[in-house]
């Protein structure tokens, strides 16, 4: 079966590249916001802090990146989207064995947060 034939769906949203970057936007917002809430306020900041936050975040990225930058390889060939996407995702991830409170778990989530967007922002000018 022919691969624009399998992703013909995927072509029907032509903005995922878009809202994979406002996520990642979203998330940095959170990541920055989440350590000023815990100095402020540490009720509010434990919430936000919550491991499970953490995992449904980085799951949703996750699907997002398949989806849209998966979907670019096929649509114009280039795996540096892709490849550069991977990189972010796996640092978001590594980020979250880190300890909480010390600050590195923030700094490493925020570099794989700008990776990421990176590489939607790769894949989007390539499609065009």
């Amino acid at each position: 079966m022919h691969s624009s034939i399998r992703l013909s769906w995927l072509a029907r949203l032509p903005n995922l590249d878009r809202y994979a970057m406002g996520l990642s936007g979203l998330c940095a917002v959170h990541c920055f916001a989440s350590a000023v809430l815990v100095a402020l306020a540490s009720t509010a900041g434990g919430m936000l802090l919550h491991p499970a936050f953490h995992e449904v975040g980085l799951t949703v990225a996750i699907v997002l990146g398949a989806l849209a930058l998966g979907r670019g390889i096929f649509e114009h060939g280039y795996m540096a989207p892709a490849v550069t996407g991977s990189l972010g995702l796996g640092m978001m991830a590594g980020a979250m064995q880190l300890p909480h409170g010390n600050g590195g778990e923030t700094l490493w989530t925020l570099i794989g947060v700008a990776i990421l967007a990176l590489g939607h922002d790769l894949n989007r000018r390539a499609a065009h």
